[in-house]
């Protein structure tokens, strides 16, 4: 098998030539094979219908493999001629073609140093956008903060204009006299509260 790795016809034929003459060997020496195989059984079929045949099954078995043996070493002879023209006259795209893409190389040539440039400058492009894109990946996540503060303000809010509310209802228009009636009234429910437990351990206890 040939060791060009004939990457521009692999380009375009989306296999390489190699693959495709190793496919084919493989499917000229199964056929090889089968075709040998039948032939044994119709010769082993042949000595079944003669009496008192002294060729036995062994010898055939050695007799098919040795003719195997010698019609695989031509095949390969003239596979590997094959090969050689298929790859050189056949499969191989000319020096002078290019492929459609490739065009864009013809009309707008560019020397080593400025494909070297050009490859630089992608480089650039590249790492610039990763950082740009680090930099939006943060903005996102510091504006997903944000919203978040945001809600829990507005909760907090919607708590004081409850407050302020209830405030109101019991006569007390200042945030701050609301908040103190606030406490006044829980602490209230405090000593309330405690006062059953105690009272509930008492008659526990008696």
């Amino acid at each position: 098998m040939s060791v060009d790795p004939m990457t521009y016809e692999a380009q375009f034929f989306g296999f390489t030539p190699q693959t495709c003459m190793l496919r084919i060997y493989i499917a000229f020496q199964d056929y090889l094979f089968e075709v040998m195989q039948a032939v044994e059984q119709v010769v082993l079929k042949k000595l079944d219908g003669i009496p008192d045949c002294a060729v036995s099954p062994v010898q055939i078995r050695k007799c098919t493999e040795k003719f195997l043996c010698f019609m695989k070493g031509r095949f390969d002879n003239l596979f590997g001629k094959m090969e050689q023209l298929f790859l050189q006259l056949i499969l191989r795209i000319p020096p002078n073609i290019l492929l459609p893409e490739d065009k864009s190389q013809e009309l707008h040539p560019c020397s080593e140093e400025e494909f070297h440039l050009l490859q630089k400058e992608i480089e650039q492009l590249q790492e610039k956008y990763k950082t740009e894109l680090c930099t939006k990946q943060a903005l996102l996540a510091e504006l997903e903060e944000q919203k978040i503060v945001q809600a829990k303000l507005k909760q907090t809010l919607s708590l004081f204009d409850e407050l302020e509310n209830i405030g109101r209802d019991h006569g007390t228009s200042d945030f701050r006299e609301s908040l103190v009636f606030l406490v006044q009234n829980s602490r209230k429910l405090q000593n309330i509260r405690d006062n059953v437990e105690k009272e509930g351990k008492r008659l526990k206890i008696t």
